[in-house]
C-alpha cells in the first residue's frame, strides 16, 4: 500500500529561484546527496525535462526510477509520475511555490510505494524522510545561489 506524506518550509528566496533550482534535474546531484545520476530522456518545447531518469540511494540500497513531469500549473507548482522503477510501483509527487514576503514557502507532497515488502511505518517514516530531505537540501541550494 502506497504511503502519501507532505510538508512545507520558507525559503529565504523568491518563487522564481525556488522553482528554477527544482526544475533543474540534471544538476540534482551536486546538491542533493541520494540523487547520483540524473539523465534527462525527453524535453517540452520550453526545454524542461518531462521525461527523467535517475540514479538514487534508497533503503541502502542503489535504485533507477523515471519519473514524468507535468508543467500545467508552473510557475506555481509542477507535479510527477512513476513511469518505471526497479523498487517502486509508485513514486508520485508534486511541489508548490508560494510567495510569502520576500522568500517562498515551498510545499512537497508525495506518494510513494516500494515494490519490496516493508510495514507501513517503515514506508511513511521512508516518504517523510524522502520529504525532509530534498526540502532541506532545495532550501540550502536555493538560498545558496539565490
Amino acid at each position: 500500500m502506497a504511503e502519501t506524506a507532505s510538508e512545507r518550509i520558507r525559503i529565504e528566496a523568491p518563487p522564481s529561484r525556488c522553482y528554477e533550482v527544482a526544475v533543474d534535474f540534471e544538476r540534482y546531484p551536486e546538491w542533493a546527496k541520494d540523487v547520483k545520476q540524473v539523465k534527462v530522456l525527453e524535453r517540452d518545447d520550453e526545454g524542461r525535462g518531462v521525461r527523467v531518469e535517475y540514479r538514487a540511494a534508497a533503503l541502502g540500497r542503489s535504485t533507477g526510477y523515471v519519473l514524468e513531469y507535468d508543467y500545467s500549473e508552473a510557475p506555481r507548482a509542477f507535479s510527477w509520475k512513476l513511469v518505471e522503477g526497479d523498487m517502486l510501483r509508485q513514486l508520485d509527487g508534486r511541489y508548490g511555490f508560494e510567495p510569502d514576503g520576500e522568500g517562498t514557502r515551498v510545499s512537497y507532497e508525495l506518494t510513494a510505494d516500494p515494490s519490496i515488502p516493508l510495514p507501513g511505518f517503515i514506508k511513511r517514516r521512508a516518504a517523510s524522510k524522502i520529504i525532509g530531505t530534498a526540502l532541506k537540501e532545495l532550501k540550502r541550494e536555493a538560498e545558496r545561489q539565490g
